[in-house]
């Protein structure tokens, strides 16, 4: 059969999580509540970065992009994954199921390579504190920032080209809550494995070497925290890093099972619950664990909260 004679779908079917009413009804109110809580935290940072001179620094202005990031990433999945729970066909339009799979690993990219250049940005600070005011200026952490959303929007863009010219001519149902790359590309009607290998391979390429290099930026900030003679240093230090090591282990430890390692073996459901945890419940974590364990930002958030109060009082 030549390309003419197959008829690519219009919609695909997003089965979500089906069950009874009920169990749709608690996950509904789980995860509005998690989007609800995630662009709020986030939105706190970037707003107590904006105002507080005093995070002015490129750590923060990091951290701010960062949140920034958290906020688009669950926005291009989870809005759409709330609207199936109450709709009967469960459709998506093709062009709207691969603008999603295009946004949502691009996002994810990005998002590897600001835990990268955080890394380096604690890596200088507590390595090299001398130098650090001369070496992370504020130009440097603007061309670091492009650089993070340039390559993360580019590194993809050939590959999920790629499958979007691939025919789709049914079945159209995919069991799962958002526009994955392999149960997507198991719809195609024509052979998929060079692209699928050429997908995970740029995939994993990205993984490891941004995850080689946040642990061995970590490793010699633990050599370096281990020679400070004071407990005050000591503190301080795993206090600053000890947020950031969170974050990387929650987002590395899920998305290498998906990308890097076999995945054939585990479950329909399995696969549902690693891709929540990384797109979903790590977003909303990551404002609690840097407010909460960074003091520097805890009191600037609680300050922005109390002039949210304020406003919606008024």
């Amino acid at each position: 059969m030549n390309n003419s004679q197959i008829s690519t779908v219009a919609q695909l079917v997003l089965l979500g999580f089906p069950g009874p009413w009920k169990i749709q009804i608690i996950f509904f109110s789980m995860i509005l509540l998690v989007y609800i809580l995630t662009p709020t935290g986030n939105m706190a940072i970037i707003c107590a970065v904006r105002w507080d001179h005093r995070l002015h620094t490129p750590m923060y202005i990091l951290l701010a992009n960062f949140s920034f990031l958290e906020i688009w990433y669950v926005t291009c999945t989870v809005p759409n994954m709330l609207l199936n729970f109450f709709s009967k066909t469960k459709t998506i339009s093709f062009s709207g199921c691969f603008t999603q799979f295009y946004f949502f690993f691009c996002l994810g990219t990005t998002e590897c390579f600001f835990l990268c250049v955080m890394a380096y940005d604690q890596y200088l600070a507590i390595c090299h504190p001398l130098h650090y005011p001369s070496i992370m200026t504020g130009q440097l952490c603007a061309i670091l920032v492009s650089l993070c959303w340039l390559i993360g929007f580019l590194g993809h863009s050939i590959s999920i080209f790629l499958i979007s010219q691939l025919p789709f001519c049914g079945p159209n149902i995919i069991d799962h809550f958002l526009c994955d790359v392999d149960p997507l590309m198991a719809l195609s009607c024509a052979p998929t494995y060079i692209i699928e290998h050429v997908f995970h391979s740029v995939s994993s390429l990205f993984i490891i070497l941004t995850m080689v290099y946040i642990l061995g930026s970590y490793a010699l900030v633990l050599r370096t925290v281990l020679q400070i003679p004071s407990s005050a240093g000591w503190q301080k230090a795993f206090s600053t890093c000890g947020s950031h090591l969170v974050v990387v282990s929650l987002f590395y430890g899920t998305i290498m099972v998906m990308y890097v390692s076999p995945t054939s073996g585990n479950s329909v459901a399995m696969h549902k619950v690693i891709t929540l945890i990384y797109s979903v419940v790590t977003p909303v974590l990551n404002p609690l664990i840097y407010s909460l364990r960074n003091m520097d930002v805890k009191y600037p958030v609680k300050h922005v909260f109390c002039a949210m109060r304020i406003i919606q009082s008024s």
